[in-house]
């Protein structure tokens, strides 16, 4: 964002013969895929038991999360409004009066942005503004092609783009010469869009870093539930287990508060602490509600 510091089962039945008058017998050994079914779901049943008095807190938790990029960037451009002016003004050469303005508005859109997106208030408003902060801070400040950025800002967006599925009620609505639309059917497009767009920050995490043992492992685990979660597949414990391994990693690695106020690192592990944060919370949201209709576990339900 803004510029840093300084720098089923299956069943097999026996064929059944025309002259034999024994019973037919009928195998029940579970395929390998029936018995990891199993166990997944006995997970999800033990994790919905431990969440039980936190769960409806849970989408309000995410929907925070998620617009806390966007809450402590506001904050950061207020108290270093000279600096940001400065280098907006002298290193990308745009017009002292265009940039009081640029960051002026991109202040108030994430405040009031954030607050309504909290409040679950005029979301599609909220989320648009948001969305044009992200878009505009990434030409103003020149990160558009910048790899690392871009992918952390994909994540984001399909972060807000679960908020906003979170927002919609189950009731109709019409527009004027356009047939009736539910917007619980509108959701299971924002869902999946929000689900697939959520993955990328996990996918920079891969492409990036020194490579150990320990980060291979991370890797590969966390690879494998971004694809499950991406395709909608065990999608709630698939959602869970990047909240723990980006949490994790947000503690151990983006440790801001580490050091000091001037120390040139500090506003780069604060931007990615908090964007990290706000992929979490899309996650939580995942958690919450599930993958959506458009799933291989909404599938399952129907064959």
């Amino acid at each position: 964002m803004s510029i840093r510091g300084t720098a089923s089962k299956q069943f097999h039945s026996m064929p059944i013969s025309i002259s034999s008058r024994a019973p037919s017998s009928v195998t029940s050994d579970p395929s390998p895929l029936d018995a990891i079914r199993k166990q997944t779901n006995k997970i999800e049943d033990l994790l919905d038991s431990f969440s039980g008095p936190i769960k409806p807190y849970l989408p309000a938790i995410g929907r925070f999360l998620i617009v806390a990029t966007f809450i402590e960037d506001a904050v950061r451009i207020i108290s270093q409004w000279s600096d940001q002016v400065f280098y907006l003004n002298s290193y990308r050469h745009m017009p002292y009066f265009v940039t009081v303005l640029f960051l002026f508005f991109n202040v108030v859109a994430m405040i009031v942005g954030s607050v309504l997106v909290i409040a679950r208030k005029y979301s599609v408003y909220a989320v648009g503004a948001l969305l044009g902060v992200v878009i505009s801070q990434a030409i103003g400040y020149g990160l558009i092609f910048e790899l690392n950025f871009f992918l952390r800002n994909l994540s984001v967006i399909g972060g807000l783009l679960m908020a906003l599925s979170d927002s919609f009620a189950r009731r109709r609505i019409a527009f004027a010469g356009l047939p009736s639309i539910e917007e619980k059917d509108k959701q299971m497009y924002f869902q999946l869009a929000g689900r697939v767009l959520l993955i990328f920050l996990f996918l920079g995490f891969i492409l990036s870093g020194n490579w150990s043992i320990a980060r291979i492992l991370v890797s590969f685990i966390g690879l494998i539930a971004c694809v499950m979660v991406a395709v909608g597949f065990k999608a709630r414990l698939s959602a869970m287990l990047l909240v723990v391994i980006l949490s994790l990693f947000n503690v151990l690695i983006n440790h801001y508060w580490t050091y000091s106020s001037s120390h040139p690192n500090r506003d780069f592990l604060k931007y990615e602490h908090f964007q990290t944060l706000s992929i979490v919370g899309g996650l939580l949201l995942v958690v919450n509600t599930g993958a959506g209709k458009i799933s291989i576990d909404e599938k399952k339900k129907i064959y």
